[in-house]
Order: C-alpha cells, then sequence, then structure tokens
C-alpha cells in the first residue's frame, strides 16, 4: 500500500462545503487546559483529584518516546507544552444533534477535528495557545495506536485524520514532529463534553459585531452581548458558515475569542472562588477525558500546572492561529508557513510577550473592539483578576501572517448578516 494512500480519505472541510463539524470540542479542551486551574482550591482541588483520578486513569494514552516526567513542573527548564485534542466520536446521547456527521455518508471514523497546543513558559508564566487548522496537510510520521499496531508514515495528509488511524498519540506525534516541539500532556474529549462543561461554569460570555444565522448548525443569533450555554455553546463553536468568508479559518478566530472569555471566566472569582462550582467543573471535564498517562498518572501534577497558570495575567495569554498558506494541490486545503511558524517558535522559545499585528479584516472570524463601559462592569473584581505584569524586558512582534489575540483583548463575532 503507497504510504501516501493508507490512511482514509475524508471529504475536505476547509473550504464552504456542507459538512457539518465538530469544533465544539475546543471549548472542551481549553476547558481542560484551563480546567487544571479549578483544582488549586488545594483541598478541594486533591480529594476531586484522587477521587476521580481512576476514571482517568483507566482510558490513559501512552506517548510514543516519552521521557520519564519529573515529580515537579518545575524542572521543566524551558516550560511545558499539553497538547488538546477534539474527536468528533458521535456518542449515543448527543449524535441526534449532529446530523449526517454521525448518520449520513461521512460518519466513518473518529476525526480530530480540534487540535491545540498550549505552552505555558517557566517564570515569568506565560500561556500560548496555538490552535491548528483540520486540513493542514503535513507530513504524518510513524506512530503506534492504541491496540499497539504500528501505522507507517506518511508523506502529505489532513491533520484530522490523524486520530482515526493512530489515536491521541499520533495526533500528539505529528504535532511534535510539525513544531519541533516536545509534548508532556495531552488529552482528547468528545462531543458531549462541550454541552456538559459549558453547562458546569453556567455559561461562556460571547460578543457579537453583527447577526450570526447558519441554517448548517442551526445558530441564530443577534448582534450584542450573549451568555451561551449547551447546545448553544456548541453550536457557536462549530459555525463556519456563519462567521467571516465561512471557512474553518474565520471559526478558529471565532472559537478564539470563546477561549478568551473563558479564561477570563475560569480564572476569575466566578469559578476559582466558588466551591460548588470547581467541584461540578472537575467532575465533568475528569469524566470526559482521554489522557495521556503523564496527566493521569500523578494527581499532583494537575495541581502544579493548576498553579502555574493560575495568575498569569490576561495579556500573557495569547491565543494564535499557526501560520498557513494556500495548497495549490486542493483550494479546500492548506499548508505550513514554515517562515512565520518559526517566528512564533523562536519567541515562544526566548520567553518574550507576543505582539500580534496582524490586523483583521472582513473575511475573519472576528473583529478586534475597543473595550466599553459595559465590558468593564462585567469583569470579574479586581482581587479576582492577575494583575498586569511589569513592562516587560521582550516584546516580539510576530509576523503579520500569524492571527490571533491575547485574553486582555475584547474581540467579537464577524457574523454573516450585515
Amino acid at each position: 500500500m503507497s504510504e501516501n494512500t493508507r490512511r482514509r480519505r475524508t471529504i475536505a472541510r476547509h473550504g464552504q462545503l456542507k459538512t457539518p463539524s465538530t469544533v465544539g470540542q475546543l471549548m472542551r479542551f481549553i476547558a481542560i487546559g484551563l480546567a487544571v486551574v479549578l483544582v488549586s482550591g488545594f483541598g478541594v482541588g486533591m480529594y476531586v483529584l484522587y477521587d476521580l483520578s481512576s476514571t482517568v486513569s483507566a482510558n490513559a494514552v501512552e506517548l510514543d518516546g516519552q521521557e520519564s516526567i519529573p515529580p515537579d513542573i518545575g524542572e521543566y527548564e524551558s516550560g511545558f507544552n499539553l497538547v488538546l485534542a477534539g474527536v468528533d466520536t458521535c456518542e449515543e446521547d448527543y449524535a441526534e444533534l449532529f446530523g449526517d456527521r454521525c448518520t449520513g455518508g461521512d460518519s466513518e471514523g473518529t476525526l480530530n477535528d480540534v487540535n491545540l497546543l498550549v505552552h505555558v513558559s517557566q517564570e515569568p508564566r506565560r500561556i500560548t495557545v496555538v490552535s491548528f487548522p483540520r486540513d493542514l496537510m503535513l507530513p504524518i510520521p510513524e506512530c503506534t495506536d492504541a491496540e499497539g499496531n504500528l501505522q507507517s508514515a506518511m508523506s502529505k495528509q489532513p491533520l484530522n485524520t490523524t486520530y482515526t488511524d493512530g489515536g491521541l498519540n499520533c495526533v500528539v506525534e505529528t504535532i511534535s514532529e510539525l513544531t519541533g516541539q516536545d509534548v508532556q500532556f495531552a488529552a482528547s474529549v468528545t462531543f458531549g463534553g462541550v454541552i456538559e462543561i459549558t453547562d458546569a461554569i453556567g455559561g461562556v460570555d460571547v460578543c457579537l459585531a453583527t447577526p450570526i444565522k447558519d441554517s448548517y448548525t442551526g445558530l441564530d443569533m443577534a448582534a450584542g452581548n450573549h451568555t451561551v450555554e449547551g447546545l448553544q455553546a456548541l453550536q457557536f463553536l462549530r459555525t463556519r458558515h456563519g462567521v467571516g468568508d465561512g471557512s474553518d479559518l474565520g471559526r478558529i478566530g471565532n472559537q478564539q475569542q470563546y477561549m478568551s472569555s473563558l479564561a477570563r471566566k475560569m480564572i476569575s472569582g466566578e469559578v476559582l472562588g466558588n466551591v460548588p462550582v470547581m467541584l461540578r467543573l472537575a467532575n465533568t471535564a475528569l469524566n470526559n477525558l482521554e489522557t495521556s498517562t503523564s496527566l493521569s498518572n500523578n494527581p499532583m501534577l494537575l495541581v502544579q500546572i493548576a498553579l502555574a497558570v493560575k495568575s498569569v495575567p490576561f495579556e500573557d495569554i495569547v491565543f494564535v492561529q499557526y501560520p498557513t498558506g494556500a495548497d495549490y494541490d486542493d483550494p479546500n486545503k492548506v499548508v505550513p508557513d514554515v517562515e512565520a511558524a518559526d517566528a512564533l517558535w523562536a519567541a515562544i522559545e526566548e520567553n518574550a510577550q507576543l505582539e500580534i499585528t496582524h490586523e483583521n479584516n472582513s473575511n475573519e472570524g472576528v473583529v478586534v473592539q475597543e473595550p466599553t463601559a459595559p465590558v468593564e462592569e462585567a469583569a470579574p473584581a479586581e482581587e479576582a483578576t492577575p494583575a498586569p505584569s511589569a513592562s516587560p524586558e521582550n516584546v516580539v512582534a510576530l509576523p503579520d501572517a500569524i492571527k490571533g489575540n491575547s485574553a486582555a483583548q475584547v474581540t467579537c463575532s464577524n457574523g454573516n448578516v450585515r
């Protein structure tokens, strides 16, 4: 079998196609990546972790080639990385909500439609969340699947096929090879968690600069501020035709607005200062996770990660899209922009504060807006918000090809109704 054809070919989803997808997983992922914050309630958090660690460990995945994990994250001199993958498994309780994706001709296999690399630096702590397009065409390395079978390497395939053939381990191997980043931790989550986790924290606030009307996901929202929960949160995160130019890249921008708001809420007193919410979120998150053994075998590491990220200033929590260019072999796919990506990894390596220089246009999934009085009034109490860092010694302006925003910025969905 040719190395280029071993993996199942999937319908192109980067362009203007009618296939619904599960970008809703992303919400859960970032909830998990940032949900570890909730365990910084010390005694409460430790109780939750030890009580539920057996649930997580039962489905844990071993990552290939990983060195032994130190018992203290302080030993990672360059910080650490967590890969969060959103998979579109059609769970019985939620499959009816997703139409053809779970019942039609496009229902075969399980795709990793959401792929994030979360980098947490050493002191001063900074968090960079890199989103990778699901239709990014790239080499897939040789990797071992959950049954121990060795899957051969591929020279060029979409990123979102890696979970189908090699599971979470293969997703990690592929992202690590692409970025040159060692990955210490990983997790994946399925469809239903987006609904359950959103409900567990009481919803997430989002802003629409213009209305969204999307018949593909069923989303119909007016311009203005909204708190999305449950199915509506999933529809908001899945919408592609409803924002920007209708592409997956526009959707990533819209998701990053959601993640920024989620980060602010998670770190605020609304979650960390509320024990019942913490317990509910911990229980929901840990029961919806497939993790790497590096996460499941040592609950104390989760506590350390929580303590490492909980006080990071909002301007140092940055969400970026991995830079891409057009794939001349297929207009519905994209390929890595290596030059711009190298600049991103170099800035992360020197632990610089990242400055986004890209200016959004009418094709983007979001528009950047100046904070308004209502936004200020709705912000968490001053004592619950990480203080802005002192003027950083080094700030790196990223290439214009890299889109994104920090959690300190206010962005609003660029809806398709104008």
